[in-house]
């Protein structure tokens, strides 16, 4: 039996709820920062994308294989973003962790560790993952610092592994926590 896809995580920093297609209208404005998608395979600043990006992932967690979430400061009730677990494979007992878009207003704020620290729980206790993954662009050096600093480790660079929105080809750099890293791992750690 598939858990829950549609749970609300939250501490003391961070609010997740599930993504709906009616958020749609209250991330549009949010994510009009074209600098935000430099190193993305969607630019959901252009118009459609955003609409493309919800139906997209309410359509996997409808088939049991992603749990998108609205991002929203627990402090301020404002809305920050989105984010999700997704390509959760049951039988691998694996998922990626990603598609996080957070405003310019909440960047660097905190909020992000607030959110993958919940999300990792959710993957680890709940979902039951043994592996989750992480992928960033290999130029995106604030990301992947970021990744390693949540206490993923890094296995490698897929060498151009996709195309962006802008038709340039990525590498991705590839870091993952394991379960049973994750009681150990500075994110765990930390108090929300």
């Amino acid at each position: 039996m598939i858990p829950n896809l549609s749970p609300t995580l939250s501490n003391s920093k961070v609010i997740l709820r599930p993504l709906q297609a009616e958020d749609e209208e209250l991330l549009q404005p949010l994510a009009n920062d074209e600098a935000a998608w430099k190193y993305s395979t969607a630019n959901l600043s252009l118009p459609g994308e955003f609409n493309k990006y919800i139906t997209n992932a309410i359509t996997e967690r409808e088939a049991g294989t992603c749990a998108p979430f609205v991002i929203i400061d627990a402090v301020s009730g404002k809305i920050a973003g989105t984010t999700r677990i997704a390509e959760i494979s049951w039988k691998y007992e694996s998922g990626h962790m990603g598609w996080t878009f957070i405003s310019e207003e909440f960047r660097g704020t905190g909020l992000n560790k607030a959110v993958k620290f919940e999300m990792l729980r959710y993957a680890f206790e709940t979902l039951n993952l043994n592996r989750v993954h992480i992928q960033a662009d290999e130029r995106n050096v604030r990301s992947c610092r970021a990744i390693i600093g949540i206490g993923a480790k890094p296995e490698g660079v897929i060498r151009e592994h996709m195309k962006l929105w802008d038709g340039f080809m990525r590498s991705s750099a590839i870091f993952s926590v394991l379960k049973s890293e994750w009681p150990d791992s500075p994110l765990h750690k930390l108090q929300f």
